[in-house]
């Protein structure tokens, strides 16, 4: 299920660790978690886009977002589906399927498939990955 093409965005490590706060560059560029229940964006009731905290291409509509009970911001598609890309993640003793930003391979999060129609699937984001754009 890995989908690779070229990166859109690329930049050093330094030139992530200067663009992003400590918590945003663990999370996205060292594939890290953010605590359950921390989100900064957990709000059902905004309509707009969420976009990747490090290159700003849109990933997900709030029309997709749905309250899993799970902790993290979920939804059942992304925005269009060359938006991200799939890994398989075998960290944790766990088999996964990890999601990244398609243009500059920030960790977003991992995708269920316990999801609600019309998908079955549920895209678990970190928050602190996803900025929020109001419609």
């Amino acid at each position: 299920m890995d989908h690779h093409s070229t990166l859109k965005v690329s930049k050093s490590e330094e030139e992530w660790r200067a663009q992003l706060t400590p918590e945003q560059f663990r999370i996205t560029r060292q594939h890290g978690t953010e605590r359950a229940f921390s989100s900064p964006d957990f709000d059902l009731s905004k309509t707009g886009v969420y976009h990747c905290v490090c290159c700003n291409r849109p990933l997900y509509r709030s029309q997709a977002k749905f309250n899993s009970g799970t902790g993290w911001p979920s939804f059942f598609e992304p925005i269009s589906a060359d938006a991200i890309t799939s890994h398989q993640d075998t960290s944790y003793g766990m088999s996964r399927t990890e999601i990244r930003c398609a243009d500059c391979d920030a960790h977003l999060g991992h995708v269920f498939p316990d999801g609600p129609p019309p998908t079955g699937l549920r895209y678990c984001m970190n928050g602190v990955a996803l900025t929020f754009e109001a419609e």
